[in-house]
């Protein structure tokens, strides 16, 4: 399969997103097989959990942890290590798409809760389709651009 066969995968699962706000779904690939899948939304799918429509734009957290959705990348991770799966040195490919279900191109790298988690768990690849063409990040090179990103931004107001 070719990186936009696994991006299309990764579209599969943001399609089954329970979020109000973003459809996100990731997958974890190790040799050529998708070992893991994931979209986000409230834990264990309970939509009663789901805290969607506060708003917390306000909230001195980043917008990466302003959410009650479990992410699709945790959950692409979690599936293949239930699955008993070692994911040393696989890709993650990650992805949303719009309200019909289409691609929706990424921006810069900024989401260290899953960058640090995908770091930790052995992922090599991150991959985003960004406007101007598929990036295949190491990981660590994602973890630093995450953090970068936050630098850059204003200091919040308390």
């Amino acid at each position: 399969m070719s990186d936009a066969d696994y991006f299309a995968e990764a579209a599969k699962e943001a399609r089954k997103a329970l979020c109000l706000r973003d459809k996100c779904g990731a997958i974890v690939v190790l040799d050529g097989e998708v070992i893991g899948r994931g979209y986000n939304g409230p834990p264990q799918d309970d939509i009663a959990c789901r805290k969607c429509c506060l708003d917390l734009v306000a909230s001195p957290k980043p917008k990466s942890d302003r959410t009650c959705c479990v992410h699709a990348e945790w959950r692409a991770i979690i599936d293949a290590v239930r699955a008993k799966r070692d994911i040393q040195g696989s890709a993650l490919y990650f992805t949303r798409v719009d309200d019909t279900g289409d691609i929706i191109r990424s921006g810069t790298p900024y989401c260290t809760v899953c960058s640090r988690l995908a770091l930790d768990s052995g992922i090599k690849t991150f991959a985003l389709w960004h406007e101007d063409g598929i990036e295949l990040y190491d990981t660590k090179d994602y973890n630093e651009l995450s953090y970068r990103f936050h630098q850059s931004l204003p200091t919040p107001r308390k």
